[in-house]
């Protein structure tokens, strides 16, 4: 069966938790292989990380080229018997499918295969151009044996996208509300104010941490960092623990660390960002206070597909399907696009991802098929 509700339910039953295969890749390839797709199975690996299967299929040779993207790869289930169907069973009730995954994101895979499929079967089975899925295993883990490599594979092979659709939930209240044209960046780092051991009852021995991290975290919390844009949110910054390593009430610690978390708009990089957070630290320490930032690593920046011809056409074939006009939207985490951004305009439309993550995840049957539908849409205008 080729249709959406079919392959999400197979999909559902490959238990493909991070880093597992759990055979959704097998199937989607015998899926496409049925339909003339050229596919590729690959395998990438780095230390220190477990080994990831990808899958890239492709169909026609010339432009226009539209790619599919996502990722089979699911979030563990939880408590199993916490569900009121089983995570992996892929079941129906009452016009809703449920499993792990059923919204984030094989529903989402599944609509867009559907789509394509029955886009090919209306034109002899060939696409006006080309259309191709990308989809990697790793989403859901550290997206290091990925998304990230499997475009680099495929730039090596030649291959080159016009433009990609990655299928992650984006609507927020009902299917066509949302689109998102881009997404914020992601910066966390640790803030570490260097004091000097003592007794309490001999404060002037010793300096203490504590009170001065206190004073930097609020300069830094106090002070925005930007005002937002047209297309994106002020950046923020996030402090999300404080930590001085003390189990005595004795004893003045010798050192003090708080982590953060920014999320941050196109008005900067990761490099001016972290300039900008060190120059700030260092105006608020002055000449007294001894500290400073460890960065961690980050493959998040912040990007942003600004409308024109080709969100025109997804916007199209949403209002077509569900009269609604969605809204191009930058907000939430972080999602593969933000890799494939680096190759051609990219943006992200699902369902509705109210469950995702969630013991009893799962989406109305009816949305199932609208997205299928918007997907068929969006093909049509775009090889007319």
């Amino acid at each position: 069966m080729t249709d959406a509700l079919s392959i999400a339910r197979d999909l559902i039953r490959c238990p493909s938790v991070t880093p597992a295969e759990g055979g959704a890749l097998a199937m989607l390839e015998r899926l496409l292989g049925d339909a003339d797709f050229t596919v590729h199975r690959v395998t990438f690996s780095e230390d220190g990380h477990a080994d990831i299967e990808n899958l890239y299929a492709r169909i026609g040779t010339e432009a226009p080229h539209i790619c599919f993207a996502g990722h089979t790869d699911v979030v563990p289930p939880g408590d199993e018997a916490a569900w009121s169907h089983g995570a992996f069973a892929g079941e129906v009730k009452d016009g809703l499918l449920y499993g792990r995954g059923a919204v984030d994101m094989k529903g989402g895979i599944a609509a867009s295969v559907a789509a394509t499929l029955d886009h090919l079967a209306a034109n002899d089975g060939r696409p006006n151009g080309s259309i191709s899925f990308l989809i990697t295993g790793d989403e859901e883990g550290v997206a290091v044996n990925g998304t990230i490599k499997l475009l680099a594979w495929a730039a090596e092979r030649g291959e080159k996208f016009d433009h990609c659709i990655v299928g992650e939930p984006s609507n927020v209240e009902a299917m066509g509300d949302t689109i998102k044209i881009g997404r914020r960046g992601s910066q966390s780092g640790t803030l570490v104010v260097e004091g000097v051991q003592g007794h309490v009852a001999y404060p002037h021995r010793a300096s203490n941490p504590v009170p001065d991290i206190a004073a930097l975290i609020v300069a830094l919390s106090n002070d925005p960092l930007d005002q937002g844009n047209a297309q994106f949110q002020p950046s923020n910054l996030e402090f999300t623990s404080v930590d001085v390593g003390n189990t005595a009430s004795n004893v003045i610690p010798a050192q003090a660390k708080a982590k953060f978390n920014i999320r941050f708009n196109d008005h900067h990089t990761q490099e001016s960002l972290r300039s900008l957070i060190d120059a700030r630290v260092a105006a608020a320490a002055g000449n007294r206070i001894k500290a400073h930032v460890i960065w961690e690593p980050s493959n998040s920046d912040s990007f942003v597909t600004k409308p024109g011809a080709f969100t025109d056409t997804v916007v199209a074939a949403i209002k077509d399907v569900t009269g609604r006009v969605p809204d191009l939207n930058t907000g939430g985490g972080t999602s593969d696009a933000r890799f494939i951004k680096n190759y051609c305009p990219v943006i992200e439309f699902g369902l509705v991802g109210q469950t995702m993550h969630q013991i009893d995840e799962r989406t109305p049957v009816a949305d199932l098929e609208q997205l299928t539908k918007i997907y068929r849409g969006v093909l049509d205008r775009y090889f007319a």
